[in-house]
């Protein structure tokens, strides 16, 4: 097992090397530029088309803007702002939180590129349902000599949409904050037990598709975010004498990196602590991996720009919000420095030192319903990178992969799973990123358009 974690861990790092890093990052400051920031000036119009201003039941599509970014927001909003801040916070020390608000803000303008991609050029499945996501964009958009861009993806995005990671940091929580302490945790077969729950709780709500996918995301993760931003303002209420000194250490050690434990990059710590809030913001949010185009590309909508606009808001709500939210507790608590405990743990012992008795178990309540929300969103991903490959008639088969993946992520070490998972969304990024900005010129040209037509209404108004 520990000669096959080394192997995944090299695969990760392999993966994630300059390359991606020159795509991701470089490809997403110059879509930033490229649009000259223009969807950034309409964050007000944005918040109007999520609020269901600009619904339509007539347009093509399945859920609504809102239904679709809550569905993105359960796969983003998870484990990545809970468990990844922590890991490389452990490993990059408060610098690694600025090179993750870097990627967000690169990643809303990715994100806004390829949701409105996803919508531009949606295609139809083998049933001729119509479909959104990077596989349908990369052959409707650039044509089918593009295609094994598009098999590659979707064959990535069936192993890069499994849950393991998220099952094995709740299964963590579960045990940290719950089972060891009242003595009921008893090692293999514990794990294997809260597996088997998830695995039923997900097979409820994934056999009814996206549908019922949505409802239950709009519901839940509303909710839990706010739960948790309460929780987090409550914890800085009581350290808020310590939050000015580690805002500025976030920032100072952003470029010193004198805290990075982590494996160099490009010859330095600089780089490595670059790489490393990069690789956690991309794995937070999702930006340039693909897996949102999917969710934003099933919208009720006949205007691509809107649910652009729309998906734009995923980076700023998921990592700038939240990300920080989870940082800045860990940080001012000081267990970051005091505690070795590693991802969910870590932040399960910041919330118990400022919020004695109760803030773990908040946390957990949070944890479990990010979790739970994210395996419902990954496995509607997973489906549709079956049913591009092999047939729409195939996708149950992949559901049921899907739910026995549940108990191997219950049962094995966390650096196994997060490598995994990296690999495999570093190879999702490559043909979404590419696809992104070479059909970016027609999504320039049609943002150029509904913005000018909304302030021509807006002046007849």
């Amino acid at each position: 097992m520990k000669e096959l974690d080394l192997i995944i861990g090299k695969m990760a790092s392999y993966a994630w090397g300059l390359p991606l890093l020159i795509l991701l990052i470089g490809g997403g400051l110059y879509l930033l530029f490229r649009i000259r920031f223009l969807p950034f000036r309409y964050l007000g119009h944005a918040i109007a088309v999520l609020r269901g201003k600009y619904d339509s039941e007539s347009d093509a599509g399945e859920i609504t803007h809102f239904q679709a970014l809550t569905t993105a927001l359960s796969a983003t909003v998870g484990m990545g702002n809970i468990a990844g801040v922590a890991v490389a916070i452990a490993v990059g020390g408060p610098g690694a939180v600025f090179w993750m608000w870097v990627s967000a803000v690169i990643g809303m303008s990715t994100k806004f590129f390829t949701a409105t991609t996803a919508i531009m050029y949606r295609g139809k499945d083998s049933e001729g349902k119509i479909q959104g996501g990077p596989m349908y964009f990369i052959v409707e958009g650039l044509g089918k000599k593009w295609k094994p861009l598009a098999i590659l993806f979707s064959i990535s995005g069936l192993v890069g949409a499994l849950p393991v990671f998220n099952v094995n940091q709740l299964k963590q929580a579960l045990n940290d904050i719950l089972l060891k302490p009242a003595g009921l945790y008893h090692g293999f077969s514990s794990d294997m037990l809260i597996g088997i729950v998830l695995a039923i709780i997900t097979s409820l709500v994934i056999l009814g598709g996206i549908s019922r996918i949505s409802k239950t995301a709009s519901k839940l993760v509303p909710a839990m975010v706010l739960l948790y931003f309460v929780m987090v303002l409550f914890i800085l209420g009581a350290y808020i004498e310590q939050v000015p000194v580690y805002l500025k250490l976030i920032f100072t050690e952003a470029f010193s990196a004198s805290l990075f434990q982590g494996d160099t990059f490009l010859g330095g710590a600089l780089g490595g602590l670059i790489l490393l809030g990069i690789r956690r913001g991309a794995f937070s949010n999702e930006a340039g991996i693909g897996t949102a185009p999917m969710a934003h590309g099933a919208a009720k909508t006949n205007e691509p720009i809107r649910e652009g606009l729309v998906a734009m808001l995923g980076p700023a709500i998921d990592t700038l919000i939240i990300c920080t939210l989870t940082a800045l507790a860990i940080l001012v608590t000081g267990v970051w420095e005091s505690s070795d405990a590693n991802g969910v743990s870590l932040t399960a012992t910041a919330f118990e030192n400022g919020i004695p008795q109760i803030g773990k178990y908040a946390l957990l309540l949070c944890i479990a319903v990010f979790s739970i929300s994210s395996l419902f969103s990954y496995s509607y991903y997973g489906s549709k990178c079956m049913s591009f490959l092999f047939g729409a008639k195939y996708k149950s088969y992949y559901i049921y992969f899907y739910i026995a993946s549940i108990l191997i992520g219950a049962t094995t070490s966390l650096s196994m799973m997060i490598n995994l998972i990296d690999t495999f969304f570093a190879l999702m990024a490559i043909p979404t990123m590419i696809a992104t900005i070479l059909l970016a010129p027609k999504v320039i040209i049609e943002a150029k358009r509904y913005f000018s037509n909304l302030n021509a209404t807006k002046k007849i108004d």
